[in-house]
């Protein structure tokens, strides 16, 4: 490893990112890793060093720039592959990220996610009914992440998308596999051969029977040259979009929840209106970041980051989970949650959703989400409480996600308390 200080070894079954992290941070902002199958790479984790890495002219996305894979030394099955080798917007750089991101983004304005909120409020009313419903039956205490953060978020894309209510858990569940890094190599491989069969029964459906939904939409969309998308590209930005269209909010949803039954002060603040939920969302994101370590950028010469040098072709770890709690970007307080923390003026606040030409496109849907999520779900059950202490959940598998596996809360007091 040409770095001098020693290379940090990622642990494929992930766990809370936050003590690492500051260990890390406290060396430098951008430190060599062990990825799982002793792959060599970095993650950038200082905020002002990530945020010129991903805004960097000399930084690519698409994979012919990763020198393992290039030179066929990486495992086979290596459980980030689908991250590096699945086309689409995430693996495209410069002309075809642009004509690729372009046929999506249409979608995904201000003002086309605004026409949502009264569909969102809907859908999350009946899941706030289906999470009382859980309650009743075990004691008062359900599952957050199952019957309310996970379905609200995978329900909104696949109406986006067309996708079947059928075809959803499924989704979902190899949805967590593809996004894993604690997987042997066949399942890896049999999960991704998976995903992209079921996206193309759907593809194969909508080309029988198109309609007025985004698939519908990417099937028939042509770029100014007449080119349709390719179908690698194609099931490539379905699978993107179904990823990040639905774990990135659910995680968002589940970390903000579980800050603000850990902080009871502060939802205090919230309800005496000195801070909003819009402040809620933006202090979680840069907090507790849904994702922690994005894969992957290469450089595609020799780079300079903060001092230092990242090989030409390296596989590189956006460390959004470390930047966000930064003491040189956000005060000796960072690791605070805190609803009220002043929003910096003419700048990104925080980088959970990424900076530069890969911007999280469905950064405006996330963020309209969970705010009527959170509205909606503590006006309803106002008591709402942590069922076991914060020490005993069980954190997701995998490094690349950050939240918990469940959330279980009592939605209101047990009976003769107060």
């Amino acid at each position: 490893m040409p770095a001098a200080r020693p290379p940090h070894r990622m642990k494929p079954s992930g766990g809370c990112p936050h003590a690492d992290n500051a260990r890390l941070l406290a060396q430098g902002a951008v430190a060599p890793v062990l990825l799982p199958g002793e792959v060599e790479g970095m993650v950038v984790l200082g905020h002002e060093a990530l945020k010129a890495f991903l805004g960097h002219p000399a930084v690519a996305k698409n994979a012919r720039h990763f020198t393992a894979l290039r030179e066929g030394t990486l495992p086979e099955g290596w459980p980030l592959g689908t991250f590096a080798t699945v086309q689409g917007m995430t693996t495209a750089d410069g002309k075809d990220h642009r004509r690729l991101r372009s046929l999506v983004s249409q979608v995904f304005t201000h003002r086309r996610v605004a026409q949502l909120r009264a569909r969102i409020e809907e859908l999350t009313d009946s899941l706030l009914d289906e999470l009382a419903r859980a309650a009743e039956a075990d004691g008062g205490v359900a599952d957050l992440r199952r019957h309310f953060a996970l379905p609200l978020p995978m329900s909104v894309i696949s109406e986006l998308l067309g996708v079947e209510v059928a075809y959803r858990e499924r989704l979902h569940e190899l949805s967590c596999q593809v996004v894993t890094t604690d997987i042997g190599s066949q399942q890896a491989l049999d999960a991704n051969r998976e995903f992209v069969a079921v996206l193309g029964e759907i593809v194969a459906a909508k080309r029988q029977h198109p309609g007025g939904d985004l698939t519908s939409s990417l099937i028939a969309a042509r770029d100014g040259d007449g080119d349709q998308l390719s179908e690698p590209e194609l099931i490539g930005t379905l699978l993107l979009l179904v990823v990040a269209g639905h774990e990135t909010t659910l995680n968002l949803i589940t970390n903000a929840v579980r800050a603000l039954c850990g902080h009871p002060d502060q939802l205090h603040v919230v309800r005496r209106g000195q801070a909003s939920w819009d402040d809620v969302v933006e202090e979680t994101l840069r907090w507790d970041a849904p994702v922690s370590y994005f894969p992957f950028r290469y450089p595609v010469r020799d780079l300079n980051v903060a001092g230092t040098v990242i090989p030409k072709g390296t596989p590189v770890l956006a460390g959004y989970s470390a930047a966000g709690r930064d003491q040189a970007v956000h005060g000796p307080d960072a690791d605070r949650f805190d609803v009220t923390r002043p929003r910096r003026p003419a700048a990104v606040p925080h980088l959970s959703l990424g900076h530069g030409p890969h911007y999280c496109l469905g950064a405006p849907l996330a963020r309209l989400e969970a705010h009527i999520a959170l509205k909606q779900l503590f006006a309803r059950f106002p008591d709402l409480q942590l069922a076991v202490p914060e020490a005993e959940l069980e954190r997701e598998s995998g490094f690349v996600g950050n939240s918990v596996r469940a959330l279980p809360l009592r939605l209101w007091p047990r009976p003769g308390r107060p």
